[in-house]
């Protein structure tokens, strides 16, 4: 038995080192670079490539990756604890090499690409060349894929591909998108899509608007037509109508992983949740000593390590088994919580801070935004629990009987009998009970 809740001594130190790195060079870049994956930004291009290079030659480069794509292959432990410390800064998961979608359109390249594919596309990013777009949500059918109506249709020697997505997060900086249109809508409906590997240069593509979150008049969440977009033959990514499974490969890891960058964001907002409790006065007191604060603080104290141990033991579980449908119901559980653990504890340090905490000098309004964001991304709040319960439910069975299996009348009733004959031959008399 092996059950341990401590991080090896190599391995903590080595987390010492980007705890440093990314509070001295990574967090001061969010500040002045409104887009870590912007190769246009001169100031991008002048402070994030040399910060790579430090963190490749410490081995931290795309660590999710496995040694044969230039990563260490980290499991999901070591890349959790990773990632919560990657998650306080926006630009520090670019400097790592692990940024979404990158991540997860490297991993779909590198299980389902081909070897020309491979050397056209996943090289360049996974060495930061370049940046992608995973183009799946359509505006008509958002959390059911089935629902899709993006077409892709054979014409001779290309793919013909007409139709709209939504939230194609990046699009208008991306050098290729990973698109998934309906190839054979005659087939069974998680058979009927495929993915494809789109050029960003490809002629029919066009980018409707960007769309921002919340009040941000700005933002990269494309809204994007194809109209007559043709791609090789060779640019399909997996089999023909295996488009879902190609999907669920990212998405799994995904979730995870973006649970793993929420615990960071939450324990910032924690930290500046008690800052400001010990910090602030108020008739006469610090608010630290104001009952309805403190409990405030054990609140957020609470979820916040119940989130961070799912977490970890999630990552473990993949990390001991090594398939994500066995931990299917442990990941919708984590995606569950994340909105809901960072929504909390963002909310009551927004609260502690007063007209500050509402204000653009704090980031309270952004987490809360980004919180409800992350309970629709990869599939919503409510699909989640479903799939939790549905997944919780095959470990149980029915009961036959009238009355439940723990029926005390019944329970009782086997008791006595059970016990009975052991007490009579002690000449002990039963008492009922």
């Amino acid at each position: 038995m092996s059950w341990d809740f401590e991080t090896d001594e190599e391995y903590a130190s080595q987390l010492a080192w980007v705890d440093g790195f990314v509070t001295e060079f990574a967090e001061p870049l969010d500040y002045v670079i409104p887009d870590p994956m912007d190769f246009d930004n001169p100031s991008r291009q002048a402070l994030i490539p040399p910060l790579q290079d430090v963190v490749k030659e410490r081995g931290f480069w795309a660590c999710h990756l496995g040694p044969e794509l230039g990563g260490k292959g980290f499991g999901q432990v070591k890349l959790a604890l990773l990632n919560e410390i990657l998650g306080r800064s926006r630009c520090a998961p670019a400097v790592f090499g692990c940024q979404a979608p990158d991540s997860g359109n490297a991993e779909i390249i590198a299980r389902f690409g081909s070897p020309e594919l491979k050397a056209k596309y996943l090289v360049p990013l996974l060495d930061g060349q370049i940046a992608s777009c995973f183009s799946m949500t359509e505006p008509g059918g958002g959390a059911d894929p089935t629902m899709f109506v993006t077409r892709a249709e054979q014409d001779g020697e290309m793919w013909r591909i007409d139709g709209e997505k939504w939230f194609s997060s990046g699009a208008d900086r991306a050098a290729f998108l990973i698109v998934m249109a309906v190839t054979d809508p005659e087939n069974p409906p998680h058979e009927r899509a495929s993915m494809f590997i789109v050029p960003a240069e490809t002629s029919g593509i066009e980018i409707i608007r960007n769309v921002g979150l919340g009040g941000n008049s700005e933002g990269d969440h494309s809204y994007v037509r194809y109209t007559d977009v043709r791609v090789p033959l060779d640019h399909m990514l997996g089999e023909r109508g295996g488009a879902f499974r190609v999907s669920q490969s990212r998405l799994g890891g995904g979730r995870i992983h973006h649970a793993m960058r929420t615990v960071g964001v939450a324990q910032r907002a924690f930290e500046m949740l008690c800052e400001r409790a010990l910090s602030r006065q108020t008739q006469g007191e610090r608010l630290s000593k104001k009952q309805l604060v403190q409990e405030m603080i054990a609140e957020s104290w609470l979820e916040l390590e119940q989130f961070r141990l799912l977490v970890l033991r999630t990552a473990w579980k993949i990390d001991r088994y090594d398939d994500y449908q066995r931990v299917r119901g442990d990941i919708s559980a984590v995606k569950i919580l994340l909105p809901r653990v960072l929504e909390h504890i963002a909310s009551r340090a927004l609260q502690v801070h007063g007209s500050l905490g509402v204000s653009n000098e704090m980031p309270f309004i952004g987490m809360i935004t980004s919180a409800y964001s992350l309970g629709l991304a990869d599939g919503p709040t409510e699909v989640h629990k479903i799939t939790l319960a549905s997944q919780a439910l095959r470990k149980h069975t029915p009961t036959e009987d009238l009355f439940p299996t723990r029926h005390i009348p019944r329970l009782r009733a086997d008791a006595y009998r059970r016990l009975a004959p052991q007490l009579a031959e002690r000449g002990i008399p039963l008492e009922l009970g």
